[in-house]
């Protein structure tokens, strides 16, 4: 299983985080301690780069909300399914986020357990059949 970063010509990129490492000779004056070196090495030749762990976590928390943009961005249309066919991670469609953390079927009835963008979660009873819209399904199986 890859990272999923590729190059710009779509070639799968190797990426090898480590922390500790030490400092690569050229670092600023004024930044002595801990680092954390990222490896990327694509075909045309490898790019390593360091900083401190307060500069990863920026970057991680900017990586983050990048990913999140990108995820809730308007795509493909809402796909509608079935309760009994709700995954973890499909995202329901609607003005609030609503994601499912599980979905345990008991018969012909469905329990979805939904989290909020804020974090609350909660337990909906669906029969099997009803027709859920989703804004976003994650590829994969249950």
């Amino acid at each position: 299983m890859g990272s999923g970063i590729t190059d710009a010509d779509g070639h799968p990129v190797p990426v090898t985080v480590t922390a500790g490492e030490p400092a690569p000779v050229a670092v600023t004056a004024g930044e002595p301690g801990p680092r954390v070196s990222v490896r990327l090495s694509p075909p045309t030749g490898e790019l390593v780069w360091s900083c401190t762990p307060g500069a990863a976590r920026e970057l991680a928390a900017v990586l983050l909300r990048a990913a999140e943009e990108a995820e809730n961005a308007p795509g493909e249309r809402p796909v509608t399914v079935e309760a009994s066919a709700l995954r973890r991670g499909d995202v329901r469609d609607g003005d609030r986020s609503m994601t499912v953390e599980s979905a345990r079927t008991d018969g012909s009835t469905v329990h979805v357990t939904w989290k909020s963008g804020a974090g609350r979660s909660w337990t909906q009873a669906y029969a099997a059949d009803t027709a859920i819209t989703l804004k976003r399904r994650l590829s994969g199986g249950r």
